[in-house]
């Protein structure tokens, strides 16, 4: 990992008890869904090569991310229209874009169904750009952005102490909350009433080496090998070995005593390889 800040970090969101003033008594808004993750910020650089960072860190390469982070990284590096984002632009170094990596941390969502990626915010040039344009240049740079409950609503007809969390759009059960945004830059945050404690992880006593061989499953490594395939990557037991570790860590990484390296007791990573290694085997007899 590398220790020099070259990506500009996020700054953090009050909540709505402690907001800007004003934010809720003129202007409009937009409230969005505060999807349960970590906070994942990217820039191109001018040599043309992506650089992510999360909540604290810039990463030189891949293999420094956080696990539960990979799905995400790769994500972004599939999706994202670089040539568009040039020709957007005229200097590309100066813009930052921050998202959420969805990952496991308190909420079990619909995975298949929640990208690894949802865009929130974008820096260019010594400014936040406006909720609607930040929406808008996601969408044409290939990534989704977060989804919006509300645009474009009177702040007047928003009050803070009576507002309800709705559900959530990525699985059945309440949001964890929402982000209220103006086009000033002011923001702030409401979580729902089942999420208000601050504790995300809930570690489970099962040994990792069990939750690795449940997870390990056939139709899992099925999946993934035949997304490798579409992708005309090559199905070694490496490269499957390192997928299936990466979406179980995005998946579960909640339940596992350490979020960052879900799988971290070698034993577990065996496990892994040992189950590709005898899936392929059947696959390919």
């Amino acid at each position: 990992m590398s220790t020099a800040q070259t990506v500009r970090e996020y700054p953090s969101i009050p909540r709505a008890a402690d907001a800007p003033a004003g934010l809720f008594e003129e202007g409009h808004l937009w409230v969005q869904e505060k999807v349960c993750g970590g906070t994942l910020r990217f820039q191109l650089q001018a040599a043309g090569f992506l650089q992510f960072g999360d909540e604290t860190t810039v990463y030189d390469d891949h293999d420094a991310v956080p696990e539960p982070y990979r799905p995400a990284v790769r994500h972004v590096r599939g999706q994202l229209d670089r040539d568009g984002l040039q020709t957007a632009v005229d200097e590309v170094e100066q813009v930052v874009f921050f998202g959420v990596s969805t990952h496991h941390r308190r909420i079990d969502y619909d995975w298949g169904r929640l990208p690894p990626f949802l865009g929130f915010d974008i820096w260019d040039g010594g400014e936040f750009l406006t909720p609607g344009a930040v929406h808008s240049v996601f969408e044409r740079l290939g990534l989704q952005p977060v989804n919006a409950v509300e645009r474009e609503l009177p702040a007047r007809d928003f009050d803070p102490d009576s507002y309800t969390v709705p559900d959530s759009a990525w699985y059945d059960g309440p949001a964890e909350g929402v982000l209220v945004r103006n086009k000033r830059g002011d923001r702030a945050s409401l979580r729902h009433p089942d999420f208000r404690a601050e504790t995300a992880n809930n570690p489970t006593d099962t040994p990792v080496e069990e939750l690795t061989v449940k997870h390990t499953t056939p139709g899992r490594l099925e999946r993934l090998a035949t997304a490798l395939e579409r992708q005309d990557n090559p199905v070694t037991v490496d490269t499957l070995r390192r997928r299936v570790a990466e979406q179980i860590a995005r998946e579960h990484a909640g339940e596992l005593p350490d979020p960052a390296e879900p799988l971290g007791p070698e034993t577990a990573r065996s496990t892994v390889r040992r189950r590709v290694r005898e899936f392929l085997t059947e696959r390919y007899r």
